[in-house]
């Protein structure tokens, strides 16, 4: 049977509080009950959720780029709110992964890969902060390795005024259906 992954991609307390070191903040928290219900479909319905996560060290060169955010260990690599509630409650189900992320693709450099082919997923569902960054290359990612994607408006989120063009991207580029 195969099978249809969501991956929530990067809802840490760094991206989506308010006190957050790099946070899109209101339009962040906006679509956090948009992910659990997914999440909760997701499982109901015997697919798989994966929580992608960045994790930097304190001297991560990628630091250079962008201010400190998501450092192993501390309260902003935390996931946000309900969502945080949301995994713990579901962190030991088969079907529930947390994949750590070095980088903006959540296939680069993890173990996401493997863990979808282990469970036969073919199609990945992309939702998350932030659309035209981390999203759009893990929406590539994907791609990349063969798997149907999809990406959903309404649990998704950034902080540029970009959001609509990477979606058209994803659309075009990658023939990512769009919801």
């Amino acid at each position: 049977m195969n099978r249809e992954a969501l991956l929530i991609i990067d809802m840490s307390n760094d991206f989506v509080s308010d006190k957050g070191n790099l946070t899109v903040g209101k339009p962040a928290q906006q679509i956090v009950a948009n992910i659990i219900k997914a999440a909760d479909d997701f499982i109901a319905n015997d697919q798989v959720v994966a929580i992608c996560m960045d994790a930097h060290e304190e001297n991560d060169p990628h630091f250079e780029l962008w201010p400190a955010h998501n450092v192993k260990g501390t309260w902003g690599q935390e996931l946000f709110g309900d969502l945080a509630a949301w995994f713990e409650e579901n962190k030991n189900h088969p079907n529930v992964v947390y994949i750590p992320k070095p980088e903006y693709d959540a296939f680069y450099d993890t173990a996401l890969h493997e863990e979808l082919q282990n469970r036969n997923v073919k199609k990945v569902h992309v939702t998350g902060v932030c659309t035209d960054i981390c999203n759009f290359l893990t929406a590539y990612g994907a791609y990349a390795r063969g798997y149907q994607t999809v990406a959903h408006r309404d649990k998704m989120a950034t902080f540029t005024e970009n959001e609509d063009t990477f979606v058209t991207h994803m659309e075009t580029v990658f023939k990512t259906e769009i919801r």
